[in-house]
């Protein structure tokens, strides 16, 4: 395999450590972040992308025995011209289509792997063709131009790829709400250890408090995208939302042997809130206690560790004392 397709699949797979939160969840089956499919970020990348490979090819042209790109002779300025405008529409569908099929099937890093490398091909191979068909027509070696021009343009766009990833997992981090349920937060409450302990808190990027709640007020949490709506009881016992940006698996990861349990893709439910567990004939559902709240499904990834804790907590059958 040519050196430049090595380094942008090890590029990419470099950056999924950053993305993801656990070593251990394996790189082929692991889902993109959404936030690297926003609109945004898509042209962001393009953007960069290109300007990247500008500034390389400027550099690289006195070095390279196969690059025929000029700014002096109109001629070689003309196709100059035409080569970058079909390499930035290329990437610009390509993103397009991208950006439009993020609803229609999840895409993992394997698959976005692919995808890059497809553009990337698309592009040597555009650059192979004008080169071999209309600035030399008369050279022979083709593949010898086209193996110089994937690790150039495995270079070009690789790279800028894997920094711009790594920029927006960085900005996604950081605007990621933190959800801690420490006890050292600041409240006028009066101390009570249990609740202090068990005091739900969630912080923005530069540390401030947004939201505290006890969790007998907390129902369930629901994946918006990349945001979260919390489903929460006020003072007088009406139902509220409370939108933040943040993943649910944030969420899942944070409070991990607390009720609040993940019972399907979009949803962490508080098990102390559920009122029934059914079983129907597509799967368990949970009802909470609370009327205007429909019942949530339970999904067949989740159904173990729901029925864990319910089996923890409150085993089906209790002892008969003689």
């Amino acid at each position: 395999m040519d050196r430049g397709c090595i380094f942008l699949l090890f590029g990419v797979k470099l950056s999924t450590f950053v993305f993801t939160k656990t070593e251990t969840d394996m790189f082929f089956n692991e889902r993109l972040p959404k936030y690297l499919l926003g609109k945004y970020q898509l042209i962001g990348t393009v953007t960069f992308s290109v300007l990247f490979a500008l500034v390389f090819l400027n550099i690289y042209i006195p070095f390279s025995e196969t690059a025929w790109f000029g700014l002096g002779d109109s001629s070689t300025f003309l196709y100059t011209l035409a080569f970058i405008m079909v390499c930035i529409a290329i990437l610009i569908c390509s993103r397009m289509l991208m950006y439009k099929s993020r609803s229609k099937f999840e895409m993992t890093f394997i698959g976005y792997t692919i995808w890059c490398i497809f553009e990337i091909l698309a592009i040597t191979g555009f650059y192979t063709w004008l080169t071999v068909n209309i600035i030399w027509p008369d050279i022979t070696e083709i593949w010898f131009v086209f193996g110089k021009a994937l690790k150039n343009g495995s270079i070009a766009l690789g790279l800028p790829y894997l920094i711009s990833g790594m920029y927006f997992a960085i900005i996604d981090k950081n605007n990621t709400i933190r959800l801690m349920n420490y006890e050292n937060v600041v409240t006028d409450e009066p101390p009570r250890p249990d609740s202090q302990k068990q005091k739900i808190t969630l912080f923005d990027n530069s540390g401030a408090l947004k939201l505290s709640l006890n969790p007998e007020n907390l129902y369930y949490i629901e994946s918006d995208d990349n945001y979260i709506k919390v489903w929460y009881t006020d003072s007088k016992g009406e139902l509220k939302q409370y939108m933040l940006r943040c993943r649910l698996k944030t969420v899942e990861e944070s409070f991990k042997g607390s009720p609040l349990v993940r019972c399907h893709r979009k949803y962490i439910v508080n098990l102390s809130k559920v009122s029934m567990l059914r079983k129907e004939s597509d799967g368990y559902v949970l009802d909470l206690d609370k009327e205007e709240i429909p019942p949530i499904s339970v999904t067949k990834t989740y159904t173990d560790s729901v029925l864990s804790h319910f089996t923890e907590q409150s085993p089906l059958l209790e002892p008969i004392e003689d």
